[in-house]
């Protein structure tokens, strides 16, 4: 669904701005510390209520100014309009706005407005925790599996019971028979959908990558969080002690992760920056094609930041090429706009905006 009104205020250093962005290619140029990064922020606050950025709200919104606001319109594939908007303040709060009406959900934002990002922290989910690829596939669990979402609350609320009792010391075991059967239902049911997900990912992930890249034997594969010999009822039973030792929950799908291997060994350890970038590239793209085969009523939006780096001509028209044909809108920023104008096919709509001191213009 992508933006057909973009509208920003008190975002970082940019000035209060309304755009049209093209449905497709939207390149966004400008020296750094112009301001680029910030209009993508911008559109990922608005469809995640926070920033990739930082973690704080505070460096985000603009100095002397009490909250920041973004505001967007969204064209369906059947030509039906919605308004999205959020506000945050300095002390975090959140306002959400849904076609006028109030909205006290973030996971409503996200599912109106599924955002794909590609920038230089993107390299955190080769080489970072687990944490970061767990939410890379839970991001496609979610826009595919409508049930995932209580399956998710029920086991963060269950985790944190059992984790506070287990904190406790020394406590009747039977104290926690109610909270681990909860574990153990949302944790196999979250598991099931993973396991679902990734089985129809991984083809579509391979050949992707294949587009962009020649890395003959890498692979991707899936770990649990616990023995896959055995139920996670066993499994938390047969930990007990070490649990209650170390205060918290061993096993269960909290510890989960997905695991890329090149012959063998960790990909993030083997391969150049260069590779890593098409690899993380070839796994946010497929996400996009995977949701697009799904769920013909809903597209992602890219946000990728800084494109032309650590990738020579020949990859980044690859790159451009395998973006386009996604046929969704995308938000790419660059230093210097010549280095991608002949990455797409003459009649791909595209707008491009320069940005200088936080002032954005469009200028095609």
């Amino acid at each position: 669904m992508p933006l057909t009104r973009l509208a920003v205020t008190a975002v970082r250093n940019l000035h209060p701005v309304t755009l049209l962005p093209s449905p497709r290619i939207n390149l966004v140029s400008g020296a750094n510390g112009s301001g680029k990064t910030s209009l993508l922020e911008a559109i990922h606050i608005l469809g995640l209520a926070r920033s990739f950025r930082s973690t704080r709200l505070q460096p985000v919104i603009q100095y002397e100014q009490d909250s920041c606001t973004v505001f967007a319109e969204l064209q369906s594939h059947h030509g039906v309009a919605s308004k999205l908007g959020i506000s945050r303040n300095r002390q975090a709060d959140y306002e959400i706005r849904i076609n006028g009406q109030s909205a006290r959900s973030t996971a409503q934002l996200a599912e109106l407005l599924p955002l794909q990002l590609i920038n230089p922290d993107s390299f955190r989910l080769l080489e970072g925790a687990p944490k970061q690829r767990r939410q890379y596939l839970d991001w496609g669990v979610f826009h595919v599996e409508h049930r995932f979402l209580s399956a998710w609350q029920r086991l963060q609320k269950s985790l944190k019971q059992r984790n506070s009792l287990l904190r406790r010391g020394r406590i009747e075991r039977s104290l926690l028979a109610p909270w681990e059967a909860e574990i153990v239902a949302a944790g196999e049911q979250i598991d099931g959908f993973r396991q679902a997900y990734l089985q129809q990912l991984k083809p579509i992930f391979e050949q992707t990558l294949g587009e962009l890249v020649e890395l003959d034997g890498l692979t991707l594969s899936y770990f649990r969080g616990w023995d896959r010999e055995r139920g996670l009822a066993e499994v938390l039973d047969s930990q007990f002690e070490r649990d209650c030792a170390l205060g918290h929950t061993q096993a269960g799908p909290q510890r989960g992760d997905l695991r890329l291997r090149l012959r063998g060994l960790n990909a993030a350890e083997v391969l150049s920056r260069g590779q890593q970038k098409l690899v993380v590239c070839a796994l946010k793209i497929a996400q996009g094609r995977l949701l697009r085969q799904l769920d013909r009523q809903q597209d992602c939006v890219f946000l990728v930041d800084d494109l032309p780096s650590e990738l020579d001509q020949a990859h980044r028209q690859a790159l451009c090429g395998l973006l386009e044909s996604l046929e969704c809108q995308v938000f790419i920023t660059c230093v210097d706009a010549d280095s991608l104008s002949n990455c797409w096919q003459p009649d791909t709509p595209l707008s491009m905006f320069h940005v200088e001191h936080g002032h954005i213009v469009q200028t095609e």
